[in-house]
């Protein structure tokens, strides 16, 4: 049975008489033809009216969706071919945080991302997607041999946040995080960061300092989650719906305050409802910039970077 949340209810009953309306059709050999015609336009409007106005708790849910997509479908969809690389050279291989060369459209690309795992058993191997320092330094070993090599760097990032636990501080998580923030800003490549699913905290900007940094539509980027930012300032998860809405975490709440480039068009009712469409919309955002930042030199590419970066948070008074 497909999840389904509160505020999609409406979606689900209808879908539900659907499949009882094609049962009797089935049993007495009638043709209901134009009650299923009926049906499906109730079921258009209903998405079209429940998902034109989600609020920020929602669009929370929906990139929380256990049929998401993760980093390795959209890698296995988009690529021609993907060797994926191991370890950081010091610790182990954090399988939380996934990368390799893939090669798309004859060019090659180094490809790194959060990976979650689909189903129970996978998420636990993955750590729900919660990297500890040594994925971190993985993914930024992975940068540098594609700098090396003068390959560009696409990034996909859906994780909680970056993994809490103690052994992850003693091992440098704070220090780990902030070296790719650093050599990010200056690697010598074209890099461009999709937030995929979850955006949380310093987790995600481990690998989102990009040239272009995307959010698809029904996905949440901030510092912090609004069940933490609940417990922190009302001392419980309750609050979690009036948290996401002050955050404003959603794509369109970014744009808006020039944090991200852009926003990438999901299929009606979310990644998970199509995700072969929206794996061909990420292939050809992809593409498109690839070309545009490989015209640029070097130095420019860089520059501008960092200013973008340096201008976020600026505020001038006239």
């Amino acid at each position: 049975m497909k999840t389904s949340f509160d505020f999609d209810k409406p979606i689900a009953d209808l879908q539900h008489q659907v499949e009882k309306v094609k049962q009797i059709a089935e049993k007495t050999k009638v043709d209901m033809s134009a009650t299923l015609k009926e049906l499906d336009e109730k079921i258009e409007k209903a998405k079209l009216d429940i998902y034109s106005n989600l609020t920020g708790w929602q669009q929370v849910q929906i990139s929380r969706h256990p049929e998401r997509p993760y980093t390795l479908q959209y890698i296995e969809s988009i690529c021609d071919d993907f060797i994926e690389m191991h370890g950081d050279r010091t610790v182990k291989d954090d399988k939380a945080i996934v990368g390799g060369f893939g090669s798309i459209n004859g060019q090659t690309v180094m490809f790194i991302g959060h990976q979650k795992g689909i189903n129970t058993k996978m998420r636990q191997y993955r750590n729900f997607g919660m990297a500890n320092p040594e994925g971190y330094r993985k993914a930024l070993r992975l940068m540098k041999l594609a700098e090396k090599f003068n390959k560009p760097v696409v990034t996909f990032i859906d994780t909680p946040g970056a993994f809490p636990g103690l052994e992850a501080e003693e091992r440098g998580q704070g220090e780990a995080i902030a070296r790719n923030l650093l050599e990010m800003s200056v690697l010598r490549v074209p890099i461009i960061c999709m937030i995929v699913g979850e955006g949380a905290s310093g987790g995600a900007l481990g690998i989102g300092i990009g040239d272009r940094v995307y959010m698809l539509e029904h996905t949440w980027y901030s510092v912090i989650s609004p069940e933490s930012c609940s417990s922190i300032l009302w001392r419980s998860w309750d609050f979690k719906e009036k948290a996401a809405e002050c955050l404003k975490l959603t794509a369109d709440d970014m744009l808006a305050n020039k944090l991200i480039d852009g926003i990438i068009k999901e299929p009606m009712g979310g990644a998970h409802q199509d995700p072969e469409a929206m794996s061909a919309t990420i292939k050809e955002k992809i593409i498109a910039d690839l070309a545009e930042l490989r015209s640029k030199k070097v130095d420019t590419l860089i520059t501008e970077r960092i200013d973008k970066f340096c201008a976020m948070g600026v505020v001038v008074e006239e």
